[in-house]
């Protein structure tokens, strides 16, 4: 059963949040709050494997509230709420840690499907936001938030493995890249797996942003096998 904390302020939407979520047979609402320092006293209580946070919140908003639960709690997952207008917001919120981010008015299915994304620790990006991302990869590449990889690391990409990355740096989503370059999307979930493994980064987010930083797009990266 994932244990889900709803952080939002305002009230119909975490009560249509609690009870869709309720319905779902491995999903429980731990507790409903209405802002960041509610989150910080409530998942002293409970817990939860999965907070779904507003990004923009009184007292204090998802961005600072994400830094400190990460930095007290690092196995907790983060997925954000947000919206086209908060570019600057997301920037933070995963320079801190955030598992994922969801459009508001997101379908239920991909409410779901992202709560189980998040909680099996892979990193959730709703594709309708996926170029504003990139984008602020971009701006993450040239400031001092850098995700560091080792050189032996790197030589042990092949082709295929590099190619995928370049694709998660463009901000392409698993069915994308395999639409892409004629893969299942299991078999992408497999390589994204091994490259993860390979790099001993933690999650989609970390590939993306190294992606950026190091140009593996731009042929930067010296080719390995096949």
């Amino acid at each position: 059963m994932i244990k889900v904390l709803i952080a939002d302020d305002q009230e119909l939407i975490r009560a249509s949040l609690k009870i869709i979520l309720n319905n779902q047979n491995n999903i429980e609402v731990t507790d409903v709050v209405p802002d960041g320092l509610a989150v910080l006293e409530s998942v002293k209580k409970n817990r939860p494997d999965v907070i779904l946070m507003d990004i923009r919140m009184p007292k204090m908003d998802g961005v600072q509230c994400t830094k400190l639960i990460k930095e007290k709690y690092p196995d907790i997952k983060v997925l954000i709420l947000t919206t086209f207008d908060d570019d600057e917001y997301v920037y933070n919120a995963l320079k801190y840690g955030a598992s994922g981010y969801l459009l508001k008015g997101a379908s239920v299915e991909e409410l779901v499907q992202a709560i189980n994304t998040v909680y099996s620790g892979k990193a959730m990006i709703n594709p309708d936001i996926a170029t504003k991302v990139v984008k602020l990869f971009s701006q993450m590449a040239r400031s001092n938030f850098v995700i560091e990889v080792g050189k032996e690391q790197v030589e042990q990409l092949t082709r295929t493995e590099q190619k995928i990355i370049e694709q998660v740096g463009y901000g392409l989503s698993n069915k994308e890249i395999a639409e892409v370059l004629n893969f299942s999307e299991g078999t992408v979930r497999n390589y994204l797996s091994v490259i993860l493994g390979k790099l001993n980064l933690r999650d989609r987010t970390q590939l993306a942003i190294w992606a950026v930083q190091s140009g593996i797009g731009k042929g930067r990266l010296e080719m390995g096998n096949e």
